[in-house]
Formats: structure tokens, C-alpha cells, sequence
């Protein structure tokens, strides 16, 4: 009789009471908030950098090479975290955590925010967005044109492949929205380039322990 044996799945998801311990406790945390740079300008975990998932999704590898082993991965809810989680696990990066009840779930347990202006968040203009455009068509439908009703589907269908993908275009689309951009929007050099290379500081502490051994 042969006996196999499995490996328990990787944890991932991060409680905020034990993300305010690593906060204190670790100085390599590194904590990558994957909203827009509105989103983040409006509240924020302090100390985090603001890498916005396109951007993430665009530099994936080039940004894997300059994260160390303690990632965590914020978001609005976590849905957007859990994607940049993913990405980065092709990458290499099979370590990152994703935060449970993203940046407001953080504030509600009592971690330390930066707030800024004001906004709505993400997933909530895209509620309004997707409630009102089937109202709309249900409206429509009823005193405009039965085809108007054609709308209501249409807005059930993506909800529905976005639930199956994990993916949301309609919060593609908004986050490029006027209100929703900041002056200074990422780029690659501000918000990937930040980051030292991992190879870099090793060969650099390496090179420093030979100097002290000479």
C-alpha cells in the first residue's frame, strides 16, 4: 500500500491586524498599492508604493527582479491585488500576500492612512454605472423601444463574464476617466524604477563584505 502525500495551498490573504505587526516588525516589507493614483491619492497605507495594476501587468518582470521576499498587495477590496498576486506569481514571485478588505479594511482595523481628496472608489462608480445603465434599459424598454431592453442583458452578460474572468472593463474604462486622473499619474521610471534591483543589492552587500574581509 502506497501512501501519497500533498502539499498544503500557499497562503495568501493577509489579516490588516497581522499587516500593522509586519509594519513594525519588518523592515523589508514592501507594500504595493495596485489602485489608480487617484484611488490612492484619496487614502492610502502609509509607506506604500503606488503601482497601478495596467502598469504592474505592463512591467510584470522588470518588477519582480527588484521585490524582495515580504510583498503584500492592497487594493479597494482585493480583487485588483489578487490579479497583480497572480501576475507576479509567473514572474517568480510566488511569496506576495493579498490584504483582506484592502486599504479600508486596513483603516477600519486601525492602521495608519494618509487621507487626501476625496473620491468615490472604483468598485462603487462602477455599482452606479452598471445599476444605471439597467434601469436605463429597462426604462427605455418599457416606454422608448422593446430593443432598448437589449441594454439590460448586455450590462448581466459582462457583469457576468467579469465575475468569471476576474477582470472588470467598465472599471477599465472609468479609471480613465477625467475624475478619476491626478496631475502626476505613474510611469515606469517613478514607479517601477524606485525600486533597487534584488541582483543589484546583493552583488552590493556581497562586494562590501569582501572589501571588510580584505
Amino acid at each position: 500500500m502506497t501512501s501519497s502525500t500533498t502539499s498544503a495551498p500557499a497562503v495568501t490573504a493577509l489579516d490588516p491586524q497581522e499587516l500593522r505587526s509586519w509594519i513594525t516588525e519588518h523592515e523589508d516589507l514592501v507594500i504595493l498599492d495596485v489602485r489608480s493614483a487617484a484611488e490612492f491619492e484619496t487614502m492610502h497605507i502609509r509607506g506604500s508604493y503606488n503601482v497601478p495594476l495596467p502598469l504592474l501587468s505592463e512591467h510584470t518582470d522588470e518588477l519582480a527582479a527588484r521585490l524582495g521576499s515580504r510583498v503584500v498587495l492592497v487594493c479597494q477590496s482585493g480583487v485588483r491585488a489578487e490579479q497583480a498576486r497572480q501576475r507576479l506569481g509567473g514572474a517568480g514571485i510566488d511569496t506576495a500576500y493579498v490584504l483582506v478588505g484592502g486599504v479600508p479594511g486596513f483603516a477600519t482595523a486601525g492602521g495608519d492612512v494618509v487621507r487626501g481628496r476625496q473620491r468615490w472608489a472604483l468598485e462603487r462608480q462602477v455599482r452606479l454605472a452598471a445599476g444605471s445603465l439597467v434601469v436605463l434599459g429597462l426604462a427605455g424598454g418599457q416606454f422608448v423601444s422593446p430593443k432598448l431592453r437589449l441594454l439590460t442583458g448586455a450590462i448581466g452578460a459582462g457583469l457576468t463574464f467579469s465575475a468569471a474572468t476576474n477582470t472588470c472593463a467598465m472599471g477599465k474604462a472609468l479609471s480613465a476617466m477625467p475624475w478619476n486622473k491626478t496631475a502626476q499619474e505613474p510611469t515606469r521610471e517613478a514607479a517601477i524604477l524606485q525600486f533597487p534591483s534584488v541582483n543589484s543589492t546583493s552583488s552590493a552587500n556581497s562586494e562590501m563584505g569582501q572589501a571588510r574581509v580584505s
